[in-house]
């Protein structure tokens, strides 16, 4: 019996380490918090939970020499210390993040030394890629080229839970979230390279309809233009990856980024104050004057505007005491996991949609969609945590049967590994709908 380890024990981990089990392989989950490993193996004779972190080296290492394939559900700043372990230790390793520049730079002796490391197997990266690629390389093997692509996803509420202004839940820490809303962003359209500066983002967002579901935003999604060369799109106009959100997000963050609400800068001042307080200070007013009014004349913005609405919805002019933090993207981040939360029972939702403009060989155009629609399951799993931990699951189990065995720092866009893991995915009712115009 193969043994597996995962390090981690995360919101999206379950169905992925629930599937390891069902498959008979020994799982171990090592966990900061054991008792969400516990509650992730109970049931499983095969499964055992550990207290564990990542700072105590000897246990690492003890670890990961113990086991076959080492998974690393850890914070993406962790992973090249894993992989350096695992490479002193001759072992395989899995994770879903994307590769990093360090993560990269191990790739020589990680060929050299025999080992598979599978990295961006997720959702966002990992399905994205294999799907893509299973349409890229179909085009191609007839003849045709693909002129424009475009790959959308997104992880939302189901439209029957989206209920606030935002229209959007956190499941965990929305810091994340928050901070991609500083990111810049690079893609090709129409053989244009397009650069947005980070504090731009929110002003290049489009609206597109997603069949079934209505429309939603738009925005770019950091660095697209080198998967021209990681999926061979080499007659390629337009290479776009992006993000949706529900219609009015776009705007909202905007006018938080503007008004200085995702700083970090460190500021003791705001221990101990109001949220208000914290808002009349950003007018650069006092609290006995009309805060609302004043954030608006700063943002630009009529004082009925949805923005505004959406801001003291919040609760961001409210007297309640902020957060013991010291600075506003941490308050902020509190405020928004207190309110924009998923209750018992709620479904998420993730759509991922790939757009191919395609010249076939005889110089006829035609348009494919490939799209994934999933929901969560009431009181159970979230659509987030299987559409990440399962591709990564069904990787491992590949890898561990010999089924995957390239060597070197892979992603899955090579058939011998997109074509298992989709057909597994399906087997999870995790299907893509193709259509071509």
């Amino acid at each position: 019996m193969k043994k597996i380890l995962i390090l981690g024990a995360g919101l999206v981990s379950k169905p992925g380490v629930v599937f390891l089990l069902e498959n008979k392989f020994s799982v171990t989950v090592a966990s900061r918090t054991v008792e969400k490993a516990q509650g992730i193996v109970q049931g499983f004779e095969n499964g055992t939970a550990l207290q564990f972190d990542v700072e105590d080296s000897d246990m690492l290492e003890r670890l990961i020499k113990e086991h076959d394939i080492t998974v690393s559900l850890l914070p993406w700043i962790h992973h090249v210390t894993v992989a350096k372990c695992c490479l002193k230790n001759n072992k395989d390793m899995a994770t879903a993040s994307y590769v990093s520049a360090d993560m990269k730079k191990l790739d020589s002796d990680v060929k050299s030394s025999g080992l598979t490391f599978l990295n961006e197997i997720g959702v966002d990266p990992g399905t994205d890629h294999m799907s893509a690629m299973k349409i890229i390389d179909r085009v191609h093997s007839d003849g045709g080229k693909i002129k424009h692509f475009y790959s959308i996803c997104g992880g939302l509420p189901a439209p029957d839970d989206n209920d606030n202004p935002f229209g959007y839940k956190f499941s965990w820490s929305p810091k994340g979230v928050v901070l991609a809303s500083k990111n810049p962003a690079r893609f090709l359209e129409n053989g244009k390279e397009i650069n947005i500066e980070g504090k731009d983002l929110f002003l290049n967002k489009r609206i597109e309809n997603v069949e079934g579901l209505g429309d939603f935003e738009v925005f770019p999604n950091r660095d697209s233009i080198p998967y021209k060369e990681i999926y061979g799109l080499k007659d390629a106009e337009t290479v776009m990856r992006g993000t949706y959100r529900y219609v009015g997000w776009c705007d909202t963050l905007k006018k938080m980024v503007d008004l200085g609400l995702v700083d970090d800068a460190v500021n003791p001042d705001l221990k101990g104050n109001s949220y208000r307080k914290m808002m009349a200070d950003i007018a650069g007013v006092s609290e006995s004057d009309d805060v609302v009014a004043k954030i608006a004349e700063k943002a630009g913005l009529p004082i009925d505007h949805f923005v505004i609405n959406n801001l003291d919805w919040l609760g961001l002019f409210a007297e309640d005491k902020v957060p013991d933090a010291d600075n506003r993207l941490d308050i902020l981040s509190e405020r928004l996991l207190e309110r924009l939360k998923y209750q018992e029972g709620e479904k998420d939702m993730i759509i991922l949609k790939h757009t191919f403009v395609v010249e076939n060989k005889d110089k006829s155009k035609q348009t494919i969609t490939s799209t994934l629609i999933d929901y969560g399951i009431p009181h159970g799993d979230s659509s987030m945590a299987r559409t990440v931990s399962l591709p990564l699951a069904i990787g491992i189990k590949l890898m561990a049967e010999g089924e995957i065995n390239r060597k070197g720092i892979l992603i899955p866009i090579t058939k011998d590994i997109y074509e298992p893991v989709l057909a597994g995915l399906e087997k999870q009712n995790i299907n893509f709908v193709e259509k071509t115009v």
